[in-house]
């Protein structure tokens, strides 16, 4: 997924930066300037459905598996991204959609590319909107409950990496968007 990401936006992240709930697993694989201002907020302690930031404030808006915790309506959640963007600002947002429940604090949503689509329709631009997964990974996934925090190695013959370069577009693990406002 972050791999995708980087390639989507083609350099690194600049500008003023919105991180709600960590850029730690994040930035290991998307590249952000050391330059870029990067303001980090944490949920549920700001709600991401009512950001206490003015309107066009921030050039990217980076939620990472923060949707699916959302408690209320995550539309709303979205509109927030949306409304403290500057013009042509750009919103990331990645969520799980196969996989266990977990802590966060509550786990309440999954989120299909497509619904991912709907809740960014006021957007003027999908960048990119995905999803990966396989059948093999759901199953690793399943009996190893940390495999989360598996670092991909890049070695072709690594059984992980076999695993992340495969994607069945039918079995999301996860899923995300980029749009541009």
């Amino acid at each position: 997924m972050y791999k995708r990401i980087k390639q989507a936006l083609g350099k690194p992240i600049s500008g003023k930066v919105l991180s709600i709930s960590s850029l730690r697993t994040f930035r290991r694989a998307v590249p952000i300037s050391d330059k870029a201002e990067i303001t980090e907020v944490d949920y549920p302690k700001v709600n991401m459905q009512k950001l206490p930031f003015p309107d066009n404030t921030f050039d990217f808006v980076i939620s990472d598996q923060v949707l699916e915790h959302i408690e209320g309506d995550a539309q709303k959640a979205i509109d927030e991204s949306y409304r403290v963007l500057k013009p042509g600002g750009i919103a990331i947002h990645t969520t799980v959609f196969m996989n266990l429940i977990h802590w966060g604090p509550k786990d309440m949503w999954r989120f299909s590319p497509d619904a991912l689509k709907y809740l960014c329709r006021r957007f003027s631009e999908i960048i990119q909107c995905e999803g990966w997964g396989n059948r093999l990974a759901h199953i690793i996934f399943l009996i190893y409950n940390k495999s989360r925090d598996w670092q991909i190695p890049e070695r072709k013959l690594s059984i992980l990496h076999f695993l992340a370069t495969r994607n069945n577009e039918k079995y999301p693990l996860l899923t995300w968007i980029i749009a541009k406002k």
